[in-house]
């Protein structure tokens, strides 16, 4: 059990590098998309399933509450919270819509859509990339494995961050990495070192 462990501990650390040095200046244009929304007064909405859908809260709490320094809160809206709106939806519609008709009701021009999904391939994360564009939104997408059909849903002033694995538990483990140095560089921008 315990050769377990480390394999498994070895096996994030070997991805958290492979993903540095395949994606640091990418994060850091990711970073750079973040901050520049919300200097310019707008929102980041964000959304996932499963444990992306933890992740897209994680990111909007650490947003709206504080990372690891005093300062105001910024606006982020989780799509992924909000039990009724979700639930309605998805029985008057369509699961696939969960996340699209959010966008589209609460998404404007210049705000941002984080968008996770280890696979790829969410069809309602698909559709809210989509209904993000319909808005003159620009979307961070967080993949991994082979990016999925997201490529195709995205634009040429998008990012992608796709984690090069193939184990979702490592690309979840390297997407809670990421959005934890979103959110110090957020705070770096906007509100200098702590």
């Amino acid at each position: 059990m315990l050769e377990t462990i480390k394999r498994s501990f070895s096996a994030s650390i070997e991805t958290k590098h492979e993903t540095l040095e395949l994606l640091g200046n990418d994060i850091l244009a990711a970073a750079r998309l973040l901050s520049d929304t919300l200097l310019q007064g707008h929102r980041i909405l964000s959304c996932g399933n499963g444990g992306s859908a933890c992740d897209a809260m994680h990111f909007s709490s650490e947003l709206i509450n504080r990372f690891e320094m005093e300062r105001p809160g910024l606006p982020a809206i989780a799509l992924t919270a909000d039990s009724a709106t979700i639930t309605s939806i998805a029985n008057d519609y369509d699961y696939k819509l969960i996340f699209a008709r959010q966008v589209r009701a609460l998404g404007e021009s210049g705000d941002a859509l984080l968008a996770i999904t280890t696979s790829g391939n969410s069809p309602n994360v698909l559709a809210a990339i989509d209904a993000a564009h319909d808005r003159d939104m620009r979307v961070l997408a967080l993949t991994g494995k082979d990016g999925g059909l997201m490529p195709q849903h995205l634009q040429a002033t998008d990012i992608e961050l796709r984690v090069p694995s193939r184990s979702t538990a490592r690309i979840q483990e390297v997407h809670l990495l990421m959005i934890h140095c979103l959110c110090e560089l957020i705070d770096s921008r906007l509100f200098g070192s702590d």
